[in-house]
C-alpha cells in the first residue's frame, strides 16, 4: 500500500476540517464568496502537501516506517 498516498488523504481531510473553522470572507471584498472558497482550498492543498511531506520525511529519518 501507498503510505504517501494515504497521508495525503489524511491530512487534505484534517487541514480541510481545521480550516473549515475560520472566516476567510473578511479578507475578501463584500461579495467575493468564490474567491474566498478557491484561497481556501488552494490553502488545504498547500497545507496539506507540505504536512505530508514533513510527516513523510519525519517517519523515513526516524526509522520508524
Amino acid at each position: 500500500m501507498n503510505y504517501k498516498l494515504l497521508l495525503y488523504v489524511f491530512n487534505i481531510m484534517a487541514i480541510f476540517y481545521v480550516l473549515s473553522g475560520i472566516n476567510f470572507n473578511n479578507l475578501f471584498k463584500k461579495n467575493k464568496v468564490i474567491e474566498s472558497r478557491l484561497f481556501v482550498m488552494i490553502l488545504g492543498f498547500i497545507l496539506a502537501y507540505l504536512l505530508t511531506n514533513f510527516v513523510f520525511d519525519f517517519l523515513n529519518v526516524s526509522a520508524i516506517f
